[in-house]
């Protein structure tokens, strides 16, 4: 083993928390290594696939359009997660992505107005100028100049815990393994979704037909750790951001161009061509993290989204190109369907569809009459070819099991004791807020919060 290493603040991970948690402990004065298990050009976990940011604002503010006041958002957060919040925590967050964007972007962050075919995002989501992965680079480069020491291909193997205080990481680089002392550790080091075997003990064999959107370096190893070593622990193992993927995607790592966003304009069937739930219940970026779970409750975990002409350049188009056919026969053809099933699962849709005004961009009148289950949004007749399919299966984001923090981002022990020197942020401790549900932008907002806090804090914590 290597000799040893000391700093004043550990953290462990690369995306977004943990570089604000680096970028505010040294700012606060302490000495702060970052390790990140990816290699460089990977770094930065699943931030690199993040697109935006959710933010409250009283008036138009910047990029943001209208006003999307703090109790506005927090039904919207209300409403997708069933109560299954910590309020506290969660107006925290909501209360402060009102001013982040400053400190964004005096650490090199850029913005922009929300793209065409984003679907209802310009008042409550502020666009990252190229994106997530423009927005790493940022923060490396901000948190380098600071002269924050960042270790890549650097994997955590062990933490010397005792009663719930952090003493040091064993760590693992090139071959050669190392310990790190640090006088407080952040915790920022994702969730376990790129864990096969940690799905599959969670969801049963149906995870075998998992598809894992995120990063591939996001196995969990730091939150098994310190699950291990006395962390008091929130969060279904079974709740994560899973949303509905092309079924063509790549088994790790596709991002966010493999997520089909067409679901509100037609209808999604299974592979025994039937409807089973309501595809124009809410906005997409209300709705869209709910139909991964939807897709994995189906038989084979395999559905099917299906407009016809009329829908096509209303949404952001996918990675991969739709399936297309001249009719709903030939078009189950192609998805290997039956078509005698397919053609009545549309007709009775198309009957059921009630005049109205459509309209993508408000919770329109267009809805169905008498049919199980509704359409209550959005409905309008699949009539004009040619038709258009893409297959869907669960992309796993991010998982919702971590560890408990209070206000100050401290670890909470199995005690409900506060860990006196480990603090976490990002998605290992995302379930405090996040029970179950997703509204689109809201990931960013709780690692920036908590990885301010938790920086913050552990830097105050090594003062004392």
């Amino acid at each position: 083993m290597e000799a040893s290493r000391n700093c004043d603040v550990l953290v462990l991970g690369g995306g977004n928390a943990a570089l604000c948690a680096a970028i505010s402990a040294r700012r606060a004065g302490a000495s702060v290594q970052l390790v990140e298990c990816a290699p460089k050009h990977f770094r930065g976990g699943n931030s690199r696939h993040t697109r935006n940011l959710r933010c409250m604002h009283d008036a138009p503010a910047d990029v943001l359009t209208g006003a999307y006041p703090e109790e506005e958002y927090w039904q919207d957060l209300l409403k997708v997660t069933g109560g299954e919040t910590n309020e506290t925590l969660a107006r925290m967050t909501i209360r402060h992505t009102a001013t982040c964007r400053r400190w964004m972007i005096e650490h090199g962050v850029r913005f922009q107005p929300s793209l065409g075919g984003t679907l209802h995002v310009s008042r409550t989501n502020a666009f990252f100028l190229g994106g997530g992965k423009a927005l790493v680079n940022a923060y490396y480069r901000a948190a380098e100049a600071l002269g924050v020491e960042v270790s890549y291909d650097t994997e955590v193997i062990g933490l010397e815990l005792r009663d719930g205080h952090f003493e040091s990481a064993s760590v693992v680089r090139h071959g050669i393994e190392y310990a790190i002392g640090a006088k407080a550790m952040v915790a920022a080091a994702g969730g376990f979704e790129a864990n096969l075997e940690w799905l599959r003990e969670a969801w049963g064999p149906v995870a075998d037909n998992f598809l894992i959107r995120g990063t591939p370096y996001n196995t969990g190893r730091v939150l098994r750790l310190l699950l291990d070593g006395g962390a008091k622990s929130i969060g279904d193992p079974t709740q994560g951001h899973c949303v509905a993927i092309d079924a063509r995607a790549p088994k790790f790592d596709g991002g966010i161009c493999t997520r089909v966003d067409c679901v509100s304009l037609g209808i999604v069937v299974n592979e025994r061509a039937e409807r089973f739930y309501d595809e124009g219940e809410d906005f997409w970026p209300k709705r869209y993290a709910i139909w991964g779970r939807l897709v994995a409750g189906q038989p084979n975990q395999i559905a099917f989204s299906v407009i016809d002409a009329k829908s096509m350049g209303k949404f952001m188009p996918p990675v991969f190109p739709p399936v297309k056919a001249a009719s709903i026969r030939e078009l189950a053809v192609a998805l290997k369907l039956d078509p005698a099933a397919l053609e009545s699962t549309v007709a009775r849709f198309n009957a059921a569809v009630r005049p109205g005004t459509f309209d993508h961009t408000v919770l329109d009148d267009c809805a169905t009459e008498g049919l199980s289950p509704p359409k209550t949004h959005w409905a309008r007749r699949i009539d004009t070819p040619p038709f258009f399919a893409y297959p869907l299966r669960p992309g796993i984001t991010f998982t919702y099991l971590g560890v408990t923090v209070n206000e100050r981002a401290q670890m909470l022990l199995r005690d409900d004791r506060p860990s006196s020197n480990i603090f976490a942020a990002g998605e290992i401790m995302a379930g405090n807020v996040l029970g179950k549900g997703y509204l689109a932008g809201i990931g960013m907002s709780i690692g920036t919060t908590f990885g301010r806090i938790a920086g913050e804090e552990a830097a105050r914590n090594v003062a004392r």
